[in-house]
This record gives C-alpha cells, sequence and structure tokens, in this order.
C-alpha cells in the first residue's frame, strides 16, 4: 500500500494504542514520561508486584530467582539513554511497509535506574559453552501465525559488555505500566525492540536463539525470501524541535521573518555525534550547527542549535544531518527495507516565512 492510498485500519488500531513523542519534547534532555515514544507489541499486563519474579537460569551453573526488593537491594546505577524505535520513519517510506506507521517522532530518552545485568550474569556462572542470553517478557500474542512471548536474545559478550541495565526505575519515579513496571531490560545503544518489558525470564542459552522476534521480526530485508541482517544498534540520526507556530491539520510550520533559532538533538548507537549540519533550502546547502555533548550522558542525545536568518518570504524546507564518530552521516534519501526499519534520512520540514 503507498502513502497515497492512506492509512489502513489495521495500522490506526497500532498508532492509537502506541504514541510518538512530540517534536516540541527535544526541548527537554531528559523526556518526560507522559512523552516518552512507546510501542506495546501485544497488551499491557497487570502485574503484581509482590507475586512477580525474576528467573535467571539455563545453561548456568548457578541459577537463581529475585523479587523486585532483591534487586532494590543491589547496588544500583542510573543511565541517560536515547532509545528509538526500528521502525522509526516507516510511513515516510514508498510503498509504505504495513506496521505502526511512524513518521518520526518514535523516540525519547529516560533516565533509567537498575541493576546492572552483567553482576547478576557472572553470579550465575554462565557455561563455558554459552552463546546467547534469552530476555522474556510477560506479554503474549500472535505474531506472523505464531504465538508466542515476547523474547529477544543479545549475544553474551553484549549482554556483559554493553552496559545493560535492568531497570525498575524512569526518570526518578518505578516504571509505569506501559514502559514495563515492575522490571525491563535497557540495552544503551540499541534499537527499542531489544529492551525488552515487563521482564520475566533470562535464560542464559549454548545456540543461537530461533524465536520469531530475532530469527524472523526485525531484520534488514528486500524480500520475504531473504535472511537479511539482524536490527541491532541505533543508526546516526537527528531532529529539530519545529520552528514558530503550527497549521492544526497539516502541521506546517509558519515563522516571522528574521532571525529564528533552531534547536534538536542528535543520536547514534555506536559512537558519539561529532557534527550536525542544517539546510535552509530542502538539502542543496548546509552549514554548521552547534553541537553540546554531554561527556558523562554517553548515551544520551546531543543538543545542537543554529540561527536561521530567515530574509526571504515563502515557502521553503529545513533539514538537519548528523555525523558521527564513525564517519556515518545521514543520507538525503531514505533507504527501503521490506520491514521499513532504520530509516535515517535526513528530517524535512516544511515552512512558511511571512
Amino acid at each position: 500500500m503507498s502513502t497515497e492510498s492512506g492509512i489502513s485500519l489495521d495500522e490506526l488500531r497500532l498508532a492509537a494504542r502506541n504514541h510518538a513523542m512530540p517534536l516540541e519534547a527535544l526541548r527537554w534532555p531528559i523526556t518526560p514520561v507522559g512523552l516518552h515514544y512507546l510501542l506495546v507489541h501485544y497488551d499491557v499486563p497487570l502485574v503484581d508486584p509482590i507475586a512477580w519474579q525474576l528467573e535467571i537460569g539455563g545453561a548456568v551453573d548457578k541459577p537463581s530467582t529475585l523479587r523486585l526488593d532483591d534487586l532494590r537491594s543491589l547496588p544500583a546505577v542510573e543511565l541517560a539513554v536515547t532509545m528509538e524505535c526500528a521502525g522509526n520513519g516507516r510511513a515516510l517510506l514508498e510503498p509504505r511497509p504495513i506496521s505502526q506507521p511512524w513518521l518520526s517522532e518514535a523516540v525519547g530518552t529516560g533516565l533509567w535506574r537498575g541493576a546492572p545485568l552483567v553482576a547478576l550474569l557472572d553470579a550465575t556462572v554462565p557455561s563455558e559453552r554459552a552463546v546467547e542470553v534469552v530476555f522474556t517478557g510477560l506479554d503474549r500474542g500472535v505474531e506472523g501465525e505464531v504465538e508466542q512471548r515476547y523474547e529477544r536474545s543479545l549475544p553474551l559478550d553484549a549482554a556483559r559488555d554493553a552496559g545493560c541495565v535492568l531497570a525498575y526505575e524512569l526518570n526518578g519515579a518505578p516504571l509505569p505500566p506501559q514502559h514495563g513496571f515492575p522490571l525491563r531490560l535497557v540495552v544503551p545503544g540499541w534499537y527499542g525492540m531489544t529492551n525488552v518489558k515487563w521482564l520475566s525470564a533470562i535464560t542464559v542459552v549454548e545456540e543461537p536463539f530461533s524465536g520469531y522476534q530475532v530469527a524472523t521480526g526485525y531484520r534488514v530485508r528486500q524480500n520475504e525470501d531473504e535472511e537479511g541482517r539482524p536490527v541491532t544498534h541505533m543508526r546516526t540520526r537527528s531532529l529539530m524541535v519545529p520552528p514558530g507556530i503550527p497549521d492544526f491539520l497539516t502541521r506546517e510550520r509558519i515563522v516571522d521573518r528574521g532571525p529564528v533559532d533552531i534547536h534538536g538533538r542528535a543520536w547514534s548507537g555506536r559512537a558519539p555525534i561529532v557534527r550536525v549540519e542544517v539546510s535552509v533550502d530542502g538539502g542543496t546547502t548546509w552549514s554548521d550547527a552547534r553541537v553540546e555533548r554531554d561527556p558523562d550522558h554517553r548515551w544520551a542525545w546531543a543538543g545542537w542549535s543554529y540561527r536561521w536568518e530567515a530574509a526571504v518570504e515563502g515557502r521553503c524546507t529545513l533539514c538537519c544531518r548528523a555525523t558521527d564518530e564513525t564517519g556515518e552521516t545521514q543520507p538525503l534519501e531514505p533507504e527501503w527495507n521490506l520491514g521499513g526499519y532504520e530509516n535515517n534520512a535526513v528530517q524535512r520540514i516544511p515552512v512558511i516565512v511571512r
């Protein structure tokens, strides 16, 4: 189905139960909880925190069962982590893949507090043959005609070294139900699907996990017959706060002639952001913005700013693009794939200067 043919009822149902972060929320370095993007694959489970427990087992010498108070009694870490849905920008592709119809706002940065995963893993003493760690949530449903709990896996080395957190707090308060109460996995730098909510089990395995969400879902491929490659780390991306005021229906922006201060955020799951550029002519010419990185928050987005002299009345298109330390720069046009994943093409905002 193309973007010209409209959103289907199935897509509308998904869009109504999941929500994006309004772009004006980019003004906050830490996204308020109610504005952080949210995607729930199946249903939000009702969890009794007294009865809930976390099972850690599989190919380990010392399996364990932990309750919420046990986790809270352990040494805690708190990380500011930017989290983006792998399907962010899907609705901008042509033809449009049919799933949650994200535009560009499926992102947010939270302050996550919890127990470091590596300490709990090492305490179980994984076997020498262990290769992956499987994370199981309490949410259940059917996807691709497969009935399943939501499960994702990480290579054992990544689970140990990525700075993963078993989070029980978000922005200084207990996790709300929609964000995974009472416990969720947070994997800095990885797309949102890796951050399993309503965590109930952690299982060390001696062969690669073949569950739906890894072997079938979240893979970049051009057709159904391809094995494709797995979606992992977030690609380099930047977004701006739309300047001026919006038209209610179209969201087209209206600004007054003269100096206009533009602000935004940029992030990458692989390396720090080193450059952000802004174009006011639809991507023909570019100027450097000022980037402000916080060295204490490696996994949070960087702020940036740019002053635009809007001297000519009429219509124009604003764009921004980021570059990280690896040299990856956002493409001008999206790279299509079957699932609509990893679309990090430059943002384009139509503006009327009056």
